[in-house]
This record gives C-alpha cells, sequence and structure tokens, in this order.
C-alpha cells in the first residue's frame, strides 16, 4: 500500500507521527508536508496528495490542518477525490464506509494525537460497503 500524506505547520507533529505509524506496517509514505513548524499555506500540501490520489499513484491519502477545513476543502476540488473531516473513529470509519473516502483530512488543533492515529487505523482498516451506497457515490463528481 503506498499514501500520500501532506500538512502545513499546525499538523506536522502529528504527520510525523502518522508516518511513523505507517512505516511500522511496511506502507509507503509519500511526503509533500511541511517539516518545520513555520506558517505555510495548505492548499501547497493538500493538492499534490489529491493529485497523486486522483492519478492512481497512491491507494489513500491524509492531510491535516489546524482545523482539517481548509485542507479538505483544497483536496475536494479534485473531481476522484472523496475527501473526509473527521474528528473522531465512528465519523472516520462511516466516510469509508458509507461515502468510500479515499483522503482523511485531520484538524490536528481539535484532537489529540492519540486519537489521530487510532483514525488513521480506522481509516485504513475499514472496508467501502458498496450497495446502496455506490449509487451515491457515483452522483459526486461534478462532470
Amino acid at each position: 500500500m503506498k499514501i500520500a500524506i501532506g500538512n502545513d505547520h499546525a499538523g506536522t507533529e502529528y504527520k510525523l507521527a502518522i508516518v511513523g505509524l505507517l512505516k511500522s506496517k511496511g506502507i509507503e509514505v509519500i511526503n509533500h508536508g511541511t517539516n518545520g513548524t513555520d506558517s505555510v499555506d495548505y492548499p501547497d500540501f493538500a493538492h499534490p496528495v489529491a493529485s497523486d490520489v486522483e492519478n492512481g499513484t497512491v491507494d489513500f491519502g491524509i492531510v491535516i490542518c489546524g482545523s482539517g477545513n481548509g485542507a479538505s476543502m483544497t483536496i475536494n476540488k479534485h473531481q476522484l477525490v472523496r475527501g473526509a473531516l473527521c474528528w473522531n473513529k465512528e465519523i472516520t470509519a462511516l466516510a469509508r464506509e458509507h461515502n468510500d473516502a479515499n483522503i482523511l483530512s485531520l484538524p490536528a488543533r481539535f484532537i489529540a494525537l492519540p486519537q489521530a492515529l487510532e483514525m488513521v487505523e480506522t481509516f485504513l482498516n475499514t472496508s467501502f460497503e458498496g450497495g446502496r451506497h455506490e449509487r451515491r457515490i457515483e452522483k459526486m463528481p461534478c462532470i
């Protein structure tokens, strides 16, 4: 499995911990995020993650910014992206099961790091249910 990850300055600590978790599971990680805490613009890191998912060069993506909103809004401009802003593991599971989310957006300033790691685990271990949800997914793109 291969995952692209991107973050702004608010998400650096979380990104580093998530990358460690992913690598411990043998998952290849493409890092599009900053490694520092100096102020940067989240679209500069979210767009490359979304492009990787859209182009099929990765299986999933993860974006992290302060509220999760800016990164989520950015990634969802891409046609084949179904980005989900999540704040607990239950919402994360539903985003995968019902919405076939392919990018997880995390709000670093509003969740604890252990919770973020649990959400990443949930995202990776939850499958899309298909069925009635499939037709809804097919109606999402604006093409």
